[in-house]
């Protein structure tokens, strides 16, 4: 069977590991041309398979990864803005370096991301934009100021983006997943009450494949949000 998405070009944020590695990887095996961005790769190629080191919380940095890729490729067919970091800490705990420093990976990253590649791909007439968002875009819980702070900016970054896109042939997607299985989790005490067991949690390949059925569907059928979780 022909791939699903052979012959698309695909580029997606902290592509190293967790998500952003899974999503690569399953985009890859539906036939993409991956651009996997991420500070710690090394710039390299292989077959349907491009790698750039590319900091999201650097403006410079972005603005030559994405000028490489331009260059090369052209304008994404899929962009998906998966880099993110996560802190679990009461508010009177977070100092203010903290608090910057996840607006600056979930918030200031995706945007200039954004601002990269969202101009060529409308200026294309076509191509699907994917955030990683969270349950904490839009659910409180408690530790979560500075990660909910950002995620919750998030959600309102993408709302105007879909705005500002309707009518121009490119689609956006906010996908919010709950607690997901990934070394985010390696220092967090999960005996205490409120906290979801890793075995319960989505895997990060349950987030690729919700990507993927986004990425196939036809280009008519418009998808904003989509929250999954796992089963309780």
């Amino acid at each position: 069977m022909t791939a699903p998405l052979a012959g698309k070009l695909a580029v997606v944020t902290g592509a190293s590991r967790g998500i952003g590695r899974a999503v690569a990887n399953a985009l890859h095996a539906a036939g993409c041309h991956v651009v996997r961005l991420a500070r710690t790769l090394a710039e390299q190629a292989g077959e349907r398979l491009t790698d750039l080191s590319c900091d999201v919380c650097d403006a410079a940095s972005v603005a030559r990864a994405a000028g490489k890729v331009l260059a090369q490729h052209g304008p994404p067919d899929l962009l998906v803005n998966a880099a993110g970091s996560f802190l679990l800490k009461p508010l009177a705990e977070t100092n203010a370096e903290e608090f910057a420093g996840q607006l600056a990976t979930n918030l200031s990253g995706p945007f200039a991301v954004l601002r990269a590649f969202t101009g060529p791909m409308i200026a294309r007439g076509s191509g699907l934009i994917v955030t990683i968002g969270s349950i904490a875009d839009h659910a409180t819980f408690p530790g979560n100021a500075a990660y909910s702070a950002s995620k919750y900016g998030l959600r309102g970054l993408h709302g105007v983006l879909a705005a500002e896109l309707a009518g121009t042939g490119v689609r956006a997607t906010l996908l919010s997943p709950g607690p997901v299985d990934t070394s985010l989790w390696d220092q967090v005490d999960l005996s205490r009450p409120g906290f979801t067991q890793r075995a319960g949690m989505l895997r990060a390949a349950d987030v690729a494949e919700a990507v993927v059925f986004l990425a196939t569907r036809p280009e008519h059928v418009a998808v904003p949000e989509l929250h999954i979780e796992p089963r309780r």
